[in-house]
């Protein structure tokens, strides 16, 4: 599988390294792969995979069944997807968003298998899905190559790949031993995540509550009286306090109408200033 260049977000080849967090949960769940061929398989189950009839006992298990595989075809194919679809979208986000995504995408595998399957779960599929629907929002002509000769947009492969997760979870496949409850929590929780609202609010009631603030001190000349200086500095301040306002309005109007993953880098980094 593989995509090309004509959208802006590069192509793929075999010297290509991973981005940075991209490479830490490849290694993660690698690692982890490793030890679990190493102690009885039921330990395993028994500590590290998502089993709701014991989520009290194992609050831990929603995050930890992300990074264990039942074979090696399981973790590679995982793993050949995340780095696929997860370089580009990190490129776009930087890391701790990517992260932050990876993780809720998987949070939903766990929540929707909760809500309908009591068998207990293992992989990083859902977090994967997830990472799948985001490049298919962020680049959704974008052609992805099945087995480099195919060419499929991808749009179309991810609304495929959510259509066999449905019909499987609603169907007989619910019981082939293929989490696909898992798969698609994740692409909703993705898509949730990518489209809602609400961070538009959080982050405009943050930005105001700051309201102006109070002018600090400095060192002015003599000429000047006291009250003259605050009043001066105190305008300088809610100057500055507007125009922060005005460029987090102009993000926030943008999350509103392309969803969180149109945003720039510095977009980003602007919300996090004033969360």
């Amino acid at each position: 599988m593989s995509y090309r260049n004509d959208f802006g977000y590069g192509s793929f080849g075999m010297a290509l390294r991973p981005t940075p967090m991209v490479k830490r949960l490849l290694i993660a769940n690698s690692v982890v792969f490793a030890i679990t061929l190493l102690v009885p398989w039921r330990l395993v189950i028994e500590w590290l995979a998502f089993q709701p009839a014991r989520i009290i006992f194992r609050p831990w298990a929603p995050i930890t069944y992300m990074f264990v595989h039942g074979g090696m075809y399981h973790l590679f194919f995982n793993m050949l997807m995340l780095f696929f679809f997860g370089r580009p979208v990190e490129e776009k986000w930087g890391e701790r968003e990517f992260l932050k995504f990876y993780l809720i995408c998987g949070l939903g595998g766990a929540l929707l298998s909760f809500l309908f399957l009591p068998s207990s779960i293992v992989g990083a599929s859902a977090a994967v899905y997830g990472v799948m629907m985001a490049f298919a929002m962020n680049w959704p002509r974008a052609p992805i190559y099945v087995f480099g000769i195919f060419p499929v947009e991808a749009r179309f492969l991810v609304a495929f790949m959510a259509a066999v997760a449905f019909l499987s979870a609603a169907g007989s496949a619910g019981n082939s031993g293929v989490a696909h409850l898992a798969h698609l929590g994740g692409l909703l929780a993705g898509w949730v995540y990518l489209k809602a609202d609400w961070r538009r609010w959080l982050f405009r009631g943050r930005a105001q509550r700051t309201g102006p603030r109070a002018p600090r001190l400095a060192v002015v000349p003599r000429k000047k009286s006291g009250e003259d200086t605050f009043k001066a500095a105190g305008r300088r301040n809610a100057k500055a306090d507007n125009v922060l306002l005005d460029k987090v309005d102009k993000v926030l109007d943008k999350i509103s109408a392309e969803g969180m993953s149109s945003l720039t880098p510095d977009e980003l980094q602007l919300l996090d200033e004033v969360s």
